[in-house]
């Protein structure tokens, strides 16, 4: 019988209403390591997360998905897990995320952003203490390597 590893990958839940940025971010966050869900519309991020918000680590949302915006599925994501771990991404400047930071926000990137800043931010928000013992657990993060590829899609 193999042995099995005793602690399972971090999960991220990627939420955009880009597909390639969605397939893009997966390619990448899985070479790094970690189980990536993903959801184009806000309607399938908040329904995603309700079925399996005990095994997702971090979010990973955009500010714009239409029809709803990054605020209101940030809102309905701490309704269902008032820890959950999300990392804000958006072309927009940080006072978007401004009020979102008052309410839990783990992290602001702006697009374009460098691939280690992305891997550093989603590691952040993972090694974050959650307030709550019932929040999903964290695993451990593999660390960002040093490529200074850019995502430029907004």
């Amino acid at each position: 019988m193999a042995p099995r590893n005793s602690s399972p990958k971090p999960c991220v839940l990627a939420i955009d209403d880009d597909e390639v940025l969605l397939g893009f971010l997966t390619a990448e966050l899985e070479s790094r390591g970690y189980r990536v869900l993903t959801a184009a519309t806000p309607q399938s991020a908040i329904w995603l997360y309700e079925e399996r918000w005990r095994e997702i680590d971090v979010v990973l949302l955009d500010f714009l998905l239409p029809p709803l915006s990054g605020d209101f599925v940030f809102d309905d994501l701490q309704r269902l897990n008032p820890d959950v771990r999300v990392v804000l991404l958006t072309g927009f400047e940080e006072p978007v995320a401004d009020r979102m930071f008052q309410r839990g926000l783990r992290g602001y990137l702006k697009k374009p952003f460098k691939l280690a800043d992305l891997a550093q931010k989603v590691q952040d928000a993972i090694r974050t203490p959650s307030a709550s013992p019932t929040s999903p657990s964290s695993g451990s993060a593999q660390p960002p390597d040093d490529n200074p590829t850019m995502v430029s899609l907004l």
